[in-house]
């Protein structure tokens, strides 16, 4: 079983910055892609931002240039830096990883969510 902690979500004015944390842990013997995903009220849940055990990353076009996905693979931590926010980012930002576990199955984990909040 393999869980993922998110954490650094909260209430910031328009044009602020937040950095998301998410932390896997449990029974992984390899962990490949982490992404980030957002759900607003009464919007399914999108991707935000992705990135793979290589580095390469994906993004978004409504966050592009303004957020930065990066991992630590020491770590088993994936990271979401929120810069130039505005009110339509606000969502629940959930962290989901993607691996093979120590019994060598696929496992497609999804964290609790965290509420990002772009409010004057």
């Amino acid at each position: 079983q393999v869980q993922l902690v998110e954490s650094g979500g909260g209430l910031v004015q328009p044009g602020g910055s937040l950095r998301l944390s998410c932390a896997a842990s449990g029974s992984i013997f390899r962990l490949l892609a982490m992404n980030w995903y957002r759900q607003a009220p009464g919007k399914e849940r999108d991707l935000v931002a992705g990135v793979t055990s290589g580095g390469s990353t994906n993004y978004a076009d409504s966050v592009k240039g303004r957020f930065t996905i990066s991992r630590d693979n020491d770590k088993n931590t994936a990271y979401l830096q929120m810069n130039s926010l505005k009110p339509e980012d606000t969502a629940v930002y959930y962290c989901n990883a993607r691996g093979l576990s120590t019994a060598m199955n696929l496992f497609d984990s999804w964290g609790q969510g965290t509420q990002v909040t772009v409010s004057s």
